[in-house]
Order: structure tokens, then sequence, then C-alpha cells
């Protein structure tokens, strides 16, 4: 493969959802968006989840809080260990690289259910607070890059996935804390390739507008 001429991820697409032109600045001309502190809670969360969910998978199970949902009945989690630890590695991940335009797109997933020969992408999301009815939404884009990747690479998939959300609930007497759990992506890959190969856009946000 050559070497590609851009490299994107969800979290790219995302931004050019937000703005074409911190997109096309931070992809083309190097300039980024200043950047806020990491919360530590999530990344701590994602270990400990995938360690949780693995438990189950070795032992052909569904974890309790998919067990009992009946929308996953029918599904099995994933059990190439070996794949699925390239695909959740933010440095592999699924990658499908556009000969084309000669872009790499690349994303790493939390887990996979399978649902006869299908597969469904199934992420974790960690949260302070309860879901609003619009949660699931700000994550649409993502799920459909995973989809997208996933089918490049030559798998079925469903034409949906799964969020998984989990939120503190209360802290035991003992100090543990309790938590609940409750686009088309070609298309948007595609128009996020035309603005890296076009002209800076103009539309700006607050944060390009004074560059």
């Amino acid at each position: 493969m050559e070497k590609p001429k851009f490299k994107l991820s969800p979290s790219s697409i995302n931004l050019f959802l937000e703005c074409p032109r911190c997109f096309y600045l931070s992809l083309v001309k190097n300039i980024k968006r200043p950047s806020g502190p990491f919360p530590s809670l999530p990344g701590g969360m994602d270990k400990i989840l995938k360690v949780h969910f693995d438990r189950f998978m070795e032992k052909g199970e569904l974890p309790p809080e998919l067990k009992e949902n009946n929308e996953v009945k029918d599904c099995k989690l994933f059990d190439d260990k070996e794949l699925l630890d390239v695909w959740r590695s933010n440095f592999k991940g699924i990658s499908y690289f556009d000969s084309k335009s000669g872009v790499l797109l690349r994303g790493a997933v939390d887990n996979i259910l399978v649902k006869g020969k299908k597969l469904i992408v199934l992420d974790y999301k960690t949260r302070g607070y309860p879901l609003k009815e619009d949660t699931h939404e700000h994550y649409q884009t993502q799920m459909d890059i995973y989809n997208f990747l996933l089918r490049k690479n030559g798998y079925l998939t469903e034409n949906y996935s799964y969020l998984l959300f989990y939120y503190p609930n209360k802290v035991t007497l003992t100090g543990e804390v309790v938590f609940d759990t409750i686009k088309d992506g070609e298309k948007v890959f595609q128009k996020a390739v035309s603005v890296l190969f076009g002209e800076e856009p103009k539309e700006s946000c607050e944060w390009c507008e004074g560059r």
C-alpha cells in the first residue's frame, strides 16, 4: 500500500461535520484546534469494560447487562480475540485505504456482536449523568464509520449498531461505584475527502474565524 496522503478517523470526520474549515486547516495545513484536558474516567472505564466483556466472551456468554435484553438475545460476542485486539487498537484498528484519493480511514471499535453471519458494532459510552432523548444521535456518524470500515474489509454487517451507556448511580458503603446501563458512513467519508482536495472552505466557526 502506498503512503496515505491523509489519515482520517471517526474523530476527524466529526470535526468535518462540525466545521469543514477547521477540518481542512487541521488536515491540510496542520493548524489544529486547541484541545482541552481529556478526562481520565472514560479511558479507565473503557479498559475495565473490555476486560469485563472478554471474560464472558471466553465463556461463550453475554454479560448480564446484555443477557436480559431481548434485542440481542440471538447474538453472541465476537470470539476471535486476536483479531478483536487489532480492531480495538488505536494504532491499528479497522482500516480502509481509498486508492482513488490516497486517503486512509481508520477506527478502533470497543466490541463486536455476531448475529448469524453478520457483525454488529457494539460501543461503550461512560457518562457522568443520565441520558437525554437525543444522546445516541451524537454518536451516529461514529457508528456509521465503523460499519463502513467492516464492510470495506469484506464483512457482512447489520444496518444498525448498539450503544451501551454506563453512568454512575450510587456509591456503596464499601466505596464501590454502581453504574446503570442503559448517516451513512461512506457518504460522509467521500464528502470529507472532497474537502481535503478542494479549496479552503470560507464558512468559519468560533475556532477558525479569527485565523
